[in-house]
């Protein structure tokens, strides 16, 4: 298949995955991930009508973006953030899906330079490994309380991924937990950013209203030697 027919291959399974939960498809975010993917691609996305567009990286998020000036997208940064790339990160992504400590969230605040607040979700670590990315379940809530302090930060909701060693859909109930609870304290801050490829639909079942889908749609990555 080539991208177009990826994409609406995705796309359907998207509808077909919302009707089957009882959801409306109009609020759930289709984001691509183009990871290692040449800035080309995300301009042929672009013209299929994709909007919305992911990177892990802040260098190459930066070059894609630069390279692209011209075409009107929404980059979502969803990979671990450095403190010390904080400002980069501000200047080039309209979502930072990685906020997982204070520290970063309050690196990205002392790097706005007067716009628009950055809108921002807590990740959450659904695991009991403590070296992957995330905030606890435990620590969550205290971090969205934190954000909340911050006023060029506007928090969104959650994200996370899902373990590779537990059914999709008892990980993403306990992500469903957190965000509830967050939204108690912040009623605007409704979005779930879960579901990758292999478990989208068991995110979209829990209520995950950003999607982070790859090379189910753009392809296998290209050999970066």
């Amino acid at each position: 298949m080539d991208l177009s027919a990826r994409l609406s291959a995705i796309d359907e399974r998207i509808a077909d995955a919302a009707r089957r939960a009882g959801r409306d498809r109009g609020e759930i975010t289709r984001i691509v991930v183009t990871k290692f993917h040449p800035a080309f691609l995300v301009r042929e996305l672009h013209a299929l009508g994709v909007v919305d567009v992911g990177e892990n990286r802040q260098q190459e998020m930066s070059a894609k973006r630069a390279a692209l000036d011209d075409v009107d997208m929404r980059w979502h940064f969803i990979g671990q953030a450095q403190t010390n790339k904080a400002a980069a990160i501000r200047r080039d992504a309209d979502v930072v899906h990685s906020v997982d400590r204070v520290k970063l969230a309050d690196a990205l605040h002392r790097a706005d330079a007067g716009g628009e607040p950055l809108d921002v979700l807590v990740q959450v670590n659904l695991t009991d490994d403590l070296g992957r990315g995330g905030s606890t379940l435990f620590d969550a809530e205290t971090l969205a309380e934190h954000v909340l302090q911050l006023p060029s930060l506007r928090l969104r909701g959650v994200m996370a991924v899902a373990p590779l060693d537990e059914e999709p859909a008892r990980a993403f109930a306990r992500l469903r937990g957190v965000a509830d609870r967050i939204r108690a304290l912040a009623p605007a801050a409704t979005w779930i950013s879960a579901g990758m490829t292999g478990d989208f639909e068991a995110a979209i079942d829990a209520g995950a209203t950003h999607l982070r889908i790859g090379s189910a749609i753009t392809g296998p990555r290209p050999d970066r030697g």
